[in-house]
């Protein structure tokens, strides 16, 4: 609450997301199937724990939470060797990779509520980040994001979480849409 009432256009929704909504999001792509996964917007950690919960020994998960005093508490709450907690921006995802890919990306940053070219530039390295079979899921309280979705990615599935409060959009992204522009722009 103190982080949205701080920041309300940086941070997602007043109440973390549902265990529900979570569950509902990461089954359109489990991380058991994942080596690298990447977690935009980590916030408290709701879905930090669930991957980490279904995440494979030897796995790895890079949770980027730009907020330092969230990022801090969930760093040293969890305490978990396969998790490396990021304080930086998602626009620096790429340096923070080393060359690896991700298999995997789940995103609850609030898309809709930031500046596009922002956005655009975060769903541009996301998808440059994502190794060619790699999967980005991401929920919002809208469905507004996807036309930007569906212009940077060539596939888009949409779902609703209706039991969470207010009900989420959830958006499975693959491939790169024809006539994307490259994250550099």
């Amino acid at each position: 609450m103190r982080s949205f009432l701080a920041s309300p256009r940086s941070v997602g929704a007043v109440l973390p997301t549902s265990r529900r909504a979570v569950r509902d999001t990461l089954a359109l792509a489990p991380p058991a199937n994942a080596r690298c996964v990447v977690e935009l917007g980590a916030g408290t950690g709701v879905y930090t724990r669930e991957i980490l919960a279904q995440l494979r020994p030897g796995a790895h998960l890079l949770a980027f939470e730009i907020d330092p005093r969230l990022a801090s508490a969930l760093a040293a709450e969890l305490g978990e060797p396969r998790l490396t907690v990021v304080n930086d921006s998602a626009v620096e995802l790429h340096c923070h990779l080393d060359g690896a890919s991700a298999d995997l990306i789940v995103s609850a940053l609030p898309f809709t509520s930031l500046p596009g070219e922002l956005r655009d530039r975060i769903l541009r390295g996301a998808r440059e980040a994502l190794s060619p079979e790699g999967t980005m899921l991401v929920l919002q309280y809208s469905p507004f994001v996807e036309r930007a979705l569906r212009r940077t990615f060539a596939t888009v599935e949409r779902k609703i979480s209706p039991i969470n409060l207010p009900p989420a959009f959830l958006f499975a992204c693959h491939g790169v849409a024809a006539g994307a522009e490259p994250a550099g722009r």
